[in-house]
């Protein structure tokens, strides 16, 4: 417009609006959501509907909590130079010739990670002590991490934050049932130190956790198997504490977790699926049934579906499983594993869930991988360097964390 002074009327700034003579800059994006990456994010968005005036976006600029930017012609954007472990969340504007619009809500908190999957431990066919690492969104063989503090079979746990990975209980002789905690920090290499104990020694646990807690769910212990739950802070060192008691006395079962919920499921013959609040204490609930039941199961899985693979009853299974963490209800057939096995070690990013390992009428060293969010049958990923089954796995980017 040639003169922008003076009161206008409500007609008038109509039809300097229709007449394109009325510059405004563009809304907000709306559905900001970010994806952890190492040392960087992915935050994807939905553009405004309203361009502004003139009414062509030029780009977007995308704002961390903690100060850093990034800009792009679309979602979603990389935002680099981020630090593994510290939590962000982001915010989106779009811009046209007039400027930078108003800034999006902001996304939920993530934080970035190396994305490492950590395999230790198992039986190969002699208690090992073993750690080994991969990097779960490429793909290759494992690589050397370091040694736990007792040779030992742990069984199938995920007890890890986006620092730290927790290794607790185990088995390393025929009469010798564990109470040894360890922990490792995920993205350094070296042997492991000790944490803690659990409050009771045992073997063939399931466990989860969230970025905080972390939670031991069941196992064999000398006077039998057991429906005790205990818990940690992992962050610290330091005993265990008693959580409450699942529903069923199964062993070998599988666990996993969104940030608010963990999962157990499984064990001996039992195709039980137990869910608790992780940020609670409190006994185990009924979510609802596996497919098949068995013992051996692998748990991994996002911050939404939990991915449960492989299982024994009287033979090795191929199943492959799935559920909505955040519902109940059976779950449901996802795909099948390369061959049948029991004992596999489970963890995972946010987008793909990896099983290591595990018994196939001999152990074997083959790591298969799967993408959460689709369903289909696992593809290889590459190979332990040693052929081991019943092993722990943690990871710095699992669904309790993501």
């Amino acid at each position: 417009m040639s003169n922008r002074q003076g009161v206008w009327s409500l007609a008038a700034q109509y039809q300097a609006i229709a007449d394109q003579d009325w510059t405004m800059a563009p809304g907000a994006p709306t559905g900001v959501s970010a994806t952890g990456g190492n040392t960087n994010a992915s935050v994807a968005f939905t553009a405004p509907s309203f361009a502004g005036i003139p009414g062509t976006i030029t780009g977007f600029k995308v704002t961390s909590s903690e100060g850093e930017t990034a800009t792009g012609s679309s979602s979603p954007i990389t935002v680099t130079g981020l630090t593994n472990g510290t939590a962000y969340t982001f915010t989106v504007q779009a811009q046209n010739a007039v400027g930078l619009g108003k800034a999006s809500s902001a996304s939920s908190s993530i934080s970035p990670a190396l994305g490492r999957g950590i395999f230790a431990g198992g039986r190969s066919p002699s208690y090992s002590n073993i750690i080994e690492y991969v990097s779960i969104a490429s793909t290759g063989n494992a690589t050397d991490f370091g040694d736990l503090t007792v040779a030992r079979q742990l069984a199938h746990q995920l007890i890890s934050s986006n620092t730290r990975g927790a290794f607790a209980g185990g088995l390393s002789s025929s009469v010798t049932y564990q109470d040894t905690i360890d922990y490792i920090t995920v993205a350094s290499t070296g042997n492991a130190s000790d944490f803690g104990n659990l409050t009771t020694g045992r073997y063939n646990c399931a466990g989860c956790s969230n970025n905080t807690r972390g939670v031991i769910f069941n196992g064999d212990q000398s006077g039998g198997t057991d429906n005790t739950m205990d818990y940690i802070t992992i962050a610290s060192t330091g005993n265990a504490t008693d959580f409450g008691d699942t529903t069923t006395t199964a062993i070998s079962g599988g666990g996993c977790a969104s940030p608010t919920r963990g999962l157990r499921v499984g064990g001996n013959e039992s195709n039980v699926i137990d869910y608790i609040t992780i940020a609670s204490v409190g006994n185990a609930t009924d979510f609802g049934d596996l497919t098949q039941g068995g013992y051996g199961v692998a748990g991994a899985g996002s911050n939404s579906r939990a991915v449960f693979a492989g299982r024994y009853q009287d033979q090795g299974f191929n199943i492959i499983d799935y559920v909505t963490i955040a519902s109940t209800g059976n779950a449901t057939d996802f795909g099948d594993l390369n061959e049948g096995v029991q004992g596999a070690m489970g963890t995972s990013n946010s987008t793909r869930a990896v099983y290591a390992g595990g018994d196939a009428g001999s152990n074997r060293a083959r790591i298969d991988y799967i993408a959460i969010a689709t369903t289909g049958n696992s593809q290889d990923f590459g190979d332990l360097n040693t052929a081991r089954r019943n092993g722990a796995a943690a990871g710095d980017s699992h669904g309790g964390i993501a």
